[in-house]
């Protein structure tokens, strides 16, 4: 493919992707150098990601993400909210989308910028000394942690997604801190290898964290805050099962562009 290659970039919560709309499969998703190259921010456009919009005939789209480290990645929930602002901009969806990812179908709503994103169930919560690992589509090792703001977070979450438990497949860490009615989150995402304005599945995860933690129960709205914005996690809980979850927050376009795929 030598033609120029034309990408959106959207961000939800300074999570930023580079968007290309793939209906007609020409794009070269086995190329993992070129997409890597797409999202370094030196070389090539910059993203924490790289996302297809592709047809699927039982849905309205198919969404196919790539880390920035060019392999295709599991779910990502910011970037699902980015595809589906996408999806709408591009005039194949108004306001309500249902839409294929990595793990499994998703319905998702959209008002202006503000897309509400339905995650998948979680049943199964496990602790790791204090923390707490479970698995929102991406899995994420939620710590909570006094004074956040100080913490090194690229130091802290490198040495635990790097140790001997989880060095192999990876791990998403997350560091949670109580913050008025809600809570301040950092996370060390793999696969970008760094700390990120935001994480979707993260967020997702601590708030199921907070809530085991704390014994809520029945519907439940808790607020994250990430370096990027403000996320507000929704589920209804009955002891370690969480249904009806939901990722809120905003998805807006940046700009539009093309590149030469020739590196």
């Amino acid at each position: 493919m030598n033609q120029k290659i034309k990408f959106y970039k959207y961000q939800g919560a300074g999570n930023d992707f580079i968007l290309i709309d793939n209906r007609n499969g020409l794009f070269d998703s086995a190329n993992e150098t070129l997409i890597k190259h797409l999202c370094d921010r030196r070389f090539g456009i910059g993203a924490d990601g790289l996302m297809l919009l592709q047809d699927n005939k039982n849905f309205d789209f198919q969404m196919v993400y790539f880390n920035a480290d060019g392999r295709e990645g599991s779910m990502c929930g910011n970037g699902g909210r980015c595809i589906v602002a996408f999806a709408r901009d591009l005039g194949i969806i108004n306001q309500k989308t249902a839409f294929l990812a990595v793990d499994g179908e998703h319905h998702a709503a959209i008002d202006n910028n503000q897309v509400d994103l339905g995650m998948i169930d979680v049943h199964q919560i496990k602790k790791d000394g204090e923390a707490f690992v479970l698995h929102t589509g991406s899995p994420h090792y939620v710590m909570t942690i006094d004074n956040l703001a100080e913490l090194d977070v690229y130091q802290k979450g490198y040495a635990i997604r790097n140790n001997d438990i989880y060095r192999q497949d990876g791990i998403n860490v997350n560091f949670i801190e109580k913050e008025g009615e809600g809570y301040f989150l950092r996370t060390f995402e793999r696969g970008v290898e760094d700390e990120t304005y935001a994480c979707g599945t993260g967020a997702t995860a601590a708030a199921m964290a907070v809530a085991f933690k704390e014994d809520l129960e029945g519907d439940l709205e808790i607020p994250i805050r990430v370096l990027g914005g403000q996320l507000y996690i929704a589920f209804h809980k009955e002891g370690a099962n969480f249904t009806n979850v939901m990722l809120k927050g905003p998805a807006t376009f940046v700009y539009e562009g093309t590149i030469s795929p020739n590196l």
